[in-house]
């Protein structure tokens, strides 16, 4: 082991033990922190012009939010040694980078997708037998589709909801974010409670062997993939051109809430973003609230001008 893999492993014990990083995140920095020792095979991994060359490299090869993110690890760790005086000072400090990513505005599910796809799956419902196994997926199908729309969780929180995490009595979900930050989200629409009551019956032997809320089709914990498969299916089953996302569902609920004239800072706090700049990103596509108030509240159309053009 060379000691640039040494480190890295060291750091990574760090943030998984002392800084307690969810193990996704663990697994991302593991991942972008052994490409850099790879890059550094033949090179001086803790020199300045290294850091550069790799830096290069990243936004050559890499979409901008990606080698982004891979350089921020890489700062991270540098970070890291620096402050425990494994180096004595990061590379870091003699680079400036200086780039504008560009602005990706989040993609959103038109509603009358949105609603087909919720049709849909209530009306197989009603059309398979309740002994027929489908008829219990799709109660799950509903369950998840439902809750994506009311709450904007992200699928990898709804996937790790526990039992205790879900109260029907007190109409509220409590959810672990980023950072293990909880928060919790209320449940106010009757269809949406009526979807997660039902799916509770129907699978309370599973959820209580299981120990996670929401089950996949071999009676485990759902994965992140099955929740993907499953809004996939039913965008077809509405022959949506649109590749549908789980978090495109939070892109939409924020979208729409702007639309209805929430304050930004409403949905920050039910997104779960540590800050409003992560938030402020939908106001770039949330263009009819932008008319409606420009429209009505725009202090123009109370001055009495005479104009005869």
């Amino acid at each position: 082991m060379t000691d640039v893999q040494k480190h890295i492993s060291n750091y990574l014990d760090d943030c998984k033990y002392m800084k307690g990083l969810s193990s996704k995140t663990i697994k991302a920095y593991s991942i972008d922190l052994r490409q850099f020792a790879e890059f550094c095979a033949d090179r001086l991994w803790n020199e300045k012009e290294t850091i550069e060359e790799y830096i290069k490299a990243q936004y050559s090869k890499s979409k901008p939010k990606t080698a982004k993110r891979k350089i921020a690890c890489l700062k991270a760790f540098f970070r890291y040694l620096e402050n425990n005086d494994l180096i004595v000072s990061s590379p870091f400090h003699k680079i400036t980078i200086k780039r504008r990513e560009p602005i990706v505005l989040p993609k959103v599910i038109p509603v009358p997708i949105l609603t087909k796809m919720l049709e849909t799956a209530y009306k197989r419902c009603d059309e398979i037998g309740h002994s027929d196994c489908f008829y219990k997926f799709t109660i799950r199908d509903i369950a998840v589709m439902e809750l994506l729309f009311a709450t904007g969780v992200r699928v990898y929180e709804l996937c790790n909801l526990k039992p205790d995490d879900v109260s029907l009595k007190e109409k509220y979900i409590k959810v672990y974010g980023k950072g293990s930050k909880e928060r919790y989200i209320q449940l106010t629409n009757k269809d949406v409670i009526a979807a997660l009551r039902n799916y509770q019956k129907v699978y309370a032997d599973e959820i209580a062997k299981e120990k996670f809320y929401f089950i996949n089709n071999k009676g485990k914990k759902i994965s992140e993939q099955s929740v993907r498969f499953m809004i996939d299916k039913y965008a077809k089953l509405v022959d949506s051109r649109l590749h549908i996302t789980p978090h495109m569902f939070r892109h939409t609920v924020a979208t729409l809430l702007l639309e209805e004239d929430v304050d930004i800072r409403y949905i920050q706090e039910l997104l779960g973003h540590s800050s409003i700049t992560t938030t402020q990103i939908y106001t770039h596509i949330s263009m009819n609230a932008q008319k409606r108030i420009l429209t009505k509240k725009h202090p123009r159309n109370k001055l009495k001008v005479k104009s005869d053009i």
